[in-house]
């Protein structure tokens, strides 16, 4: 017997566990638990405890008003965690390093951590002033646009889940129009979701704008985002798609060398 026959047939929970996590991370949305079983081949029964483990430990969360299951903020903490290590920042670096030589504008590259963006590579354009996005640097990730554009990405169940009240949202600055409320949170989603990009003007530092793209996996599932900044009276805004339009290359190029998708 192969020693990972035998390592399944003495640890089926794990097993089954991991093709749970699995599958909810392939799905665009929640799922039933009673599809979760039918898709896995599981007993329902076995996957109704299972589900309930994870959510205790805020693997997974319960949606009760649609019976649905979807992944927790332990699931994304776990991603997040990949994505702040080597490979991200390695393939992410060169890469921004061409862009802003292409644009002559700042760039950096973020991952959702909790309810925050964590900078994990910055390159800063020559004779551009510094910014407040240095590596290691944590923002609220709704104020900024690689949060935006990672929050964008997520299903709405999840991103309520980041943000169930006012308490959670904050302010940098007095300047832009600052989001306040899960509602006024979705619409500048709904925004991003149009555009295919997200943006930012004055709402993290006075002065400065910032456009960004997220960077997805091969299920479409946000891992970082890609955000060029600049001087808002410097960049007018009808010059602003095409730094958008970089952006978006460049983030699809980093999804693909990560995940080998187009």
């Amino acid at each position: 017997m192969p020693p990972e026959a035998g390592l399944k047939s003495k640890v089926p929970a794990a097993e089954s566990t991991l093709r749970i996590l699995r599958l909810l991370a392939s799905r665009r949305g929640p799922q039933p638990a009673a599809s979760i079983a039918a898709t896995l081949g599981l007993p329902r029964s076995t996957v109704y405890h299972l589900l309930a483990v994870m959510e205790e430990n805020g693997f997974v969360m319960h949606l009760p008003e649609e019976r649905r299951y979807g992944l927790g903020i332990g699931a994304f903490e776990l991603s997040s965690a990949y994505s702040r290590q080597e490979p991200l920042s390695r393939l992410g670096r060169p890469m921004l390093a061409s862009l802003v030589d292409t644009i002559g504008e700042s760039a950096h590259l973020a991952v959702l951590h909790g309810r925050d963006v964590l900078y994990i590579v910055e390159e800063r354009a020559k004779n551009r002033p510094s910014l407040v996005t240095d590596v290691g640097v944590r923002l609220p990730s709704h104020l900024t646009a690689s949060g935006r554009a990672i929050l964008a990405t997520l299903p709405k169940s999840q991103v309520r889940a980041l943000y169930p009240n006012a308490a959670a949202f904050s302010e940098r600055t007095e300047e832009g129009e600052h989001i306040r409320s899960y509602a006024a949170l979705q619409s500048a989603l709904d925004q991003v979701r149009q555009r295919g990009y997200a943006t930012e003007d004055g709402e993290v530092t006075a002065g400065f704008a910032s456009v960004a793209a997220a960077v997805t996996d091969h299920a479409g599932w946000p891992t970082a985002a890609v955000a060029v900044t600049f001087l808002g009276e410097k960049v007018p805004v009808e010059e602003r798609d095409e730094l958008a339009r970089q952006v978006l290359r460049v983030a699809g190029e980093l999804s693909h060398r990560i995940y080998g998708r187009g």
